[in-house]
């Protein structure tokens, strides 16, 4: 048996440790892939704020020149108010204005700096101030916005089948429709605009622009009378196709017309930004006409901005329900926290930072989690880990329950081999002892002779009873014995059993009473039942012969649709422990009494499988004051 719990033993650690260690490593590799979703999710959703940036620049890129001016004139139609004329839709924007070349101010939403209404005064004030801030800044900008690295963060998966990538972010993020607007983003190529005289003369007031400006419309008219003579005395004659035909131009207007409709390349460069302070960014333009530099832009309430970008973008994500959001903005390479949705952590198990491409390079967004949401493959995981376990626990239970039986009953059958040829030779050696004493005349008188042969005759009868006992229980494994029923009311069974245990009972001092209710007619084996009343008398008397107290009663009668037959006697009763266990195939109860008593502990379960066979129940239980009772229920 020890040798059986080492192999079982070997054999647990031999599947426990592989077992063990590809969990381990599944595991390890679900915590990799959980990481890595919430990294992939994490720069979806800056993807999702950069377009959400782009499309506010893509509607930036798309206004005129002109349109930072407050009044609108185009040929052939009324002066209007520009779209910027009003104070701006968007609550982050403070406001746009023009930096002329010489450092001056003009904004769209006053005609006249020098007539300001109460109701723009303050904005109008506070983008004067901004401009002379930028002033001081702007000589000191790159032409063009610089390059960004957007990628500070933790590495991206790249999902190659977009529709699954789609779904699975799904479960962290609603995500935006319009991918192409991100292009607008970080732009260095400069685009070409054109613009009639009249249009560049509006951009300006008076100042030294204007008198630039005005002396090219002045060169331009002195150029077109030259052409003019020119087609008057050739008829033909080439001339600038970015400079209408004279003789389309003039008209009621004249030769004027023709010169202010002269058309200007004005080179307009990407939107870059430059930090005013905490609270404040001017993104900008640079507008080149005729060498003189133009800056057109509007001005970001830095907070707000921010603010706005993380409620639409982020607090309405299933990403917030357990990441925290920072939102930084860059002055002289160090980051200054805005805003901070979460808790800020100092140690989180998940951390990744984006900062944004130009004109909002100067911004960056950060998110942290200090817990990793687990992956929907963890709960099957979990379940087959505890299923498998279980079983393999229940296993192994089994194996080395079943080997235990095993054993046990080998080493009853062992015990059973032994007592039965004790049993076998007890009787055969007091028969032969009788016979020698009955040859050798020892039996003086014909009594005592009498008395040898009636200790022959039980102990040959005993003898049969111990072989018919094993035979019967062979037959009853191999389910080969046959029953004969008749009708009775157990009379006659009583009866038998009387007679064939009277001997015994006398021999032992042992009274039998017999208490029979009255019993209808019922179908019963008369010779299985006579045999196992004497067996189970047998081993009353067998265990109850060394106590004062001896009496064996029979009891029968009808009860809960059987009927019952139970012997009682006044023994030493069955250990608590061993009650259900005596009817098994060659237990025997592991105490003195049982050592020296003898017997080859079949008696119990040969009843037992009689019963079963019949239909019946058998069972065992102890009396209130001295010995046991074992009660048969067959049926009626």
């Amino acid at each position: 048996m020890k040798q059986l719990k080492v192999f079982i033993m070997i054999f647990c650690l031999a599947i426990s440790i592989p077992l063990a260690y590809v969990s381990w490593q599944t595991f390890a590799g679900l915590a990799q892939e959980e990481k890595a979703q919430l990294s992939y999710f994490s720069e979806a959703m800056f993807d999702e704020m950069e377009t959400a940036l782009g499309e506010l620049i893509r509607n930036e890129e798309r206004r005129s020149v002109e349109e930072y001016q407050h009044t609108l004139v185009e040929d052939g139609s009324d002066p209007r108010l520009s779209p910027l004329a009003q104070k701006p839709a968007r609550p982050y924007i403070l406001g746009y204005f023009q930096n002329n070349p010489d450092g001056s101010f003009q904004t769209p939403m006053v005609a006249d700096l020098q007539q300001v209404p109460e109701d723009m005064l303050s904005v109008v004030d506070e983008l004067a101030k901004i401009n002379q801030v930028f002033n001081q800044k702007k000589f000191s900008l790159p032409a063009s916005p610089p390059e960004v690295d957007k990628k500070q963060s933790l590495p991206v998966i790249v999902v190659e089948n977009e529709k699954s990538s789609i779904g699975l972010a799904d479960r962290y993020l609603a995500r935006s429709s319009q991918k192409d607007v991100k292009t607008y983003l970080g732009k260095k190529e400069t685009r070409t605009e054109e613009i009639t005289a009249q249009q560049a003369l509006n951009m300006v007031r008076e100042d030294q622009s204007r008198q630039v400006l005005q002396q090219e419309v002045d060169r331009a008219h002195s150029l077109s009378n030259q052409q003019d003579a020119s087609t008057q005395g050739a008829g033909t004659g080439a001339w600038n196709p970015t400079t209408p035909h004279p003789a389309e131009a003039k008209g009621e207007e004249g030769l004027t017309g023709a010169v202010l409709a002269r058309r200007f390349q004005v080179e307009v460069a990407p939107f870059q930004s430059v930090f005013i302070t905490n609270q404040q960014v001017f993104i900008f333009r640079r507008v080149a006409i005729n060498n003189q530099i133009f800056r057109q832009g509007f001005v970001i309430d830095v907070p707000a901005f921010l603010n706005h970008l993380a409620d639409f973008q982020f607090k309405n994500q299933p990403l917030s329900d357990f990441m925290s959001l920072g939102m930084q903005i860059m002055d002289q390479g160090s980051n200054n926290n805005v805003i901070q949705i979460g808790p800020s952590l100092s140690s989180p198990r998940f951390s990744t930072q984006r900062r944004f491409p130009a004109p909002f390079d100067l911004f960056s967004a950060s998110l942290q989690a200090d817990a990793i949401p687990p992956s929907p493959a963890r709960r099957p995981l979990n379940v087959a880990l505890v299923i498998l376990g279980t079983v393999m626990l229940s296993g192994l239970l089994a194996i080395y329950q079943s080997a235990r039986t095993v054993a046990d009953m080998s080493e009853r059958r062992s015990q059973f081999v032994s007592s039965v040829t004790h049993e076998l030779k007890t009787p055969l050696t007091n028969i032969r002892m009788y016979i020698e004493m009955i040859a050798q005349g020892i039996a003086a008188t014909p009594e005592r002779e009498q008395d040898y042969l009636q200790v022959l005759d039980a102990e040959s009868a005993r003898l049969s009873r111990l072989i018919n006992n094993v035979l019967e229980l062979a037959k009853l494994e191999k389910k080969q014995r046959s029953f004969h029923y008749q009708e009775g009311d157990l009379t006659d069974v009583f009866a038998e059993v009387t007679l064939i245990m009277s001997q015994k009972l006398k021999q032992e001092g042992f009274t039998l009473s017999i208490h029979a209710e009255q019993i209808h007619a019922f179908a019963y084996d008369k010779e299985v039942l006579t045999q196992l009343l004497v067996n189970l008398m047998e081993n009353s008397i067998k265990f109850g012969k060394h106590l004062p107290r001896r009496e064996l009663t029979i009891s029968a009668g009808p009860r809960d649709g059987h009927i019952r037959i139970a012997l009682s006697d006044t023994g030493p009763g069955i250990p608590r422990q061993a009650l259900k266990k005596v009817f098994e195939d060659f237990y025997r109860v592991d105490n003195e009494l049982t050592r020296t008593a003898g017997g080859t502990g079949i008696g119990l379960a040969l009843v037992k499988k009689f019963v079963d066979a019949m239909g019946g129940q058998v069972q065992a239980a102890n009396n209130s004051g001295q010995g046991c009772t074992i009660a048969l229920d067959l049926p009626s």
